[in-house]
């Protein structure tokens, strides 16, 4: 137990090592690269006004914001999969991204104007299409209860339809808003500056550390609902607060991200594979792994191409692809 204990403190100690690491070589390069003496001085503010321009106005709200929905995606996928008891269970597989994305769209149409304008209004428009979905998904489930597999069917089924829904709107836009909001749909956080951290970081503030709190409950579900109520656990009460966290991490980072898919997928799965099932080790890994996933798939989509740029959310589907299929073949 000790030596386990051990390994994800060096794990931990290590994962937030890279994280600083990355945030470092993200400060660096780019279409503009910034020498790291440079980078100092701008820090502490010696730099010239271009350096302190490129950092403080674009690198740096951008490379929060990676780091805010990386461990916002990653902790709403591994609620999702603690709950439904599947490990394949991801806020886009279940129809909540779909959800808030429809939502999102939905405003980007009837406002037929630049939603960035309004960034303060888009997580809670997210919000409310991801909890819409979330409601449907519970209400159909249910069957004397809520079963994990009638929970991930249903959702399958709801995440088609507010798919088509989505692609029915953006038919309906002019060319402008169509390609807004297909840039916004593959997963973009280009653009993105403080006034988004501001929208998001509330929500990553408070509904993080409740979901650690509720590390154990997590574990008790994890044991089956008969056992759980065994034990002395409110299962469908829980269920539902959990489900609840989980949709609003989803949809404000959707909000402000566009729909990243495989992010809260794999880094549950792989933050599993590191540490165990325990939830309490597993939701810190993850949270951690899904920052520094998202901040270096970020850094690689705005470097590799430079001065153009590959959305996030295409890095993260190939890293996430890539894995799958080493899964697969060592399986």
């Amino acid at each position: 137990m000790t030596s386990r204990k051990s390994r994800t403190g060096f794990l931990i100690v290590g994962l937030i090592l890279a994280i600083i690491i990355t945030l470092l070589i993200s400060l660096n390069i780019g279409t503009m690269r910034i020498a790291p003496g440079d980078v100092w001085k701008t820090m502490i503010g010696q730099g010239s006004d271009q350096n302190q321009l490129v950092l403080f106005d674009f690198r740096l709200p951008r490379m929060v914001i990676a780091l805010l929905i990386g461990s916002g995606m990653a902790i709403s996928g591994a609620i999702l999969q603690g709950v439904t008891h599947n490990e394949l269970a991801d806020p886009g597989i279940l129809g909540i991204n779909s959800g808030a994305g429809f939502a999102v769209v939905l405003f980007i149409y009837l406002t037929q104007g630049n939603p960035t304008s309004q960034v303060l209004v888009l997580p809670l428009a997210a919000l409310a299409g991801a909890i819409v979905a979330a409601i449907l998904i519970y209400l159909i489930s249910w069957k004397n209860g809520v079963s994990p597999i009638r929970l991930i069917l249903v959702g399958i089924g709801i995440n088609a339809a507010f798919s088509a829904l989505i692609i029915v709107y953006q038919l309906k836009m002019d060319p402008d808003n169509f390609t807004q909001a297909t840039i916004w749909l593959s997963g973009n956080i280009a653009g993105t500056d403080w006034s988004y951290t501001l929208a998001l970081l509330p929500w990553i503030i408070f509904l993080l550390p409740i979901t650690f709190f509720k590390a154990r409950t997590l574990d008790t579900l994890h044991l089956g609902d008969e056992t759980a109520q065994g034990l002395g656990t409110h299962v469908e009460k829980e269920r539902m607060l959990l489900l609840f966290i989980a949709v609003a991490l989803a949809g404000a980072s959707v909000a402000v991200g566009g729909a990243i898919a495989f992010l809260g997928l794999v880094v549950p799965h792989l933050a599993r594979k590191l540490v165990g099932a325990g939830h309490k080790q597993m939701l810190i890994t993850s949270a951690l792994l899904g920052a520094l996933l998202l901040l270096a798939a970020d850094t690689i989509g705005r470097n590799i191409l430079s001065p153009s740029e590959i959305p996030v959310g295409l890095i993260v589907s190939l890293i996430g692809g890539i894995y799958f299929i080493y899964l697969l073949m060592k399986s």
